[in-house]
């Protein structure tokens, strides 16, 4: 029996440009590191995904769809937005080029733990640069820490994930998601600053899930191997000395094949160890325990044999993991190869 378990791989590729044949990139990147080996998970940062498939706004169409859903020169109040300039910044400046005046409703802190005041890890006054921000576009600002509300305003919710949001009650309430229907099913939320007048969106799900369809369909054509491919955004892990949740993108990953949204079926391995084997040692607490998950129910959900074990679905694991692989700056691994995640203990 191999004594490695899982293994998460950066795989470096090209710099992507709009238009490049991403799975024949992907493929032949990791053809040039590694053999791929049934089981893999093959992980494509969506940011790649993105720029190839081109989708890019500029600060001008987010004013005219602003423009569409307001009118022009409209008073917009907006509800929690996240505190980020690589995040929020560019949005807010579309906004304010076709609004004559903002309120931004900004709680001490955002969604991921970002506070409004001076950020301790990046020195930026947050309410300072939105206020600089719309002053640029000649947009009045008023920053407010909750919602007096006027049931008569222009509302623009801007939570990451608003998904059980109720709006009926505002007479023209509108969430991020209703920007670029046709470009993006979760519209201007997952965006990042691509430049000073242009935006990058999350990718398209729909073209997404045809490329990681048709990478798990190529490699399985060439090579008689079944794979597991999936697009990931931000992981779902809490920094515990920023206080940072990482989770900024609507989801943890707008494509994969199937399989990958289910969750582990698995016993809590140190629990047995503890408790019923717990006068068992060497290779005899060995067999006893790789006996136990071999003959493990198919479905443990209520069983105490699983207790303390985490019930995340395996895409969202996955996705925390390729994303602490990749990062979010210089190392240039796009491409994430996971290795042995579906094996366990109690097979050889």
């Amino acid at each position: 029996m191999s004594n490695i378990g899982v293994i998460s791989m950066g795989i470096k590729c090209p710099i992507i440009r709009k238009g490049d044949d991403l799975q024949r990139i992907i493929i032949d990147s990791i053809h040039r590191t590694t053999d791929l080996q049934e089981g893999d998970v093959i992980g494509i940062t969506e940011s790649i995904v993105a720029r190839s498939q081109g989708n890019y706004v500029t600060v001008d169409e987010i004013a005219k769809e602003t423009d569409k859903l307001f009118g022009q020169n409209a008073e917009i109040t907006l509800i929690n937005p996240i505190y980020s300039r690589n995040r929020f910044s560019m949005i807010l400046k579309g906004i304010a080029r076709s609004a004559k005046r903002i309120n931004i409703v900004m709680p001490d802190y955002d969604e991921v733990g970002n506070p409004r005041w001076t950020n301790p890890w990046t020195g930026v006054n947050i309410q300072k640069y939105y206020t600089e921000i719309c002053k640029s576009e000649n947009c009045s600002c008023l920053i407010l820490d909750k919602l007096r509300f006027n049931y008569d305003i222009n509302c623009l919710y801007c939570g990451l994930r608003p998904f059980e949001l109720e709006l009926s009650s505002i007479s023209n309430g509108h969430t991020l998601m209703d920007y670029f229907p046709n470009k993006c099913k979760w519209g201007l939320l997952g965006s990042n600053k691509a430049d000073e007048e242009t935006l990058k969106l999350f990718p398209d799900s729909n073209l997404a899930k045809n490329l990681v369809e048709s990478i798990k369909a190529e490699i399985y054509e060439k090579l008689h191997i079944s794979v597991h491919v999936m697009v990931y955004g931000d992981g779902c892990f809490k920094d515990p000395i920023a206080k940072i949740w990482e989770f900024a993108d609507p989801v943890t990953s707008p494509a994969y094949t199937e399989g990958l949204d289910k969750s582990p079926n698995e016993i809590k391995l140190k629990a047995f160890a503890d408790d019923k084997f717990k006068d068992l040692n060497g290779i005899e607490l060995e067999n006893a325990i790789k006996a136990e998950i071999k003959s493990k129910e198919t479905d443990l959900k209520g069983e105490m044999a699983s207790q303390g074990t985490t019930p995340r679905r395996f895409v969202d694991s996955l996705a925390s993991l390729m994303d602490l692989t990749s990062g979010s700056g210089d190392k240039g691994t796009p491409i994430v190869l996971v290795r042995n995640y579906f094996k366990n203990y109690g097979q050889d």
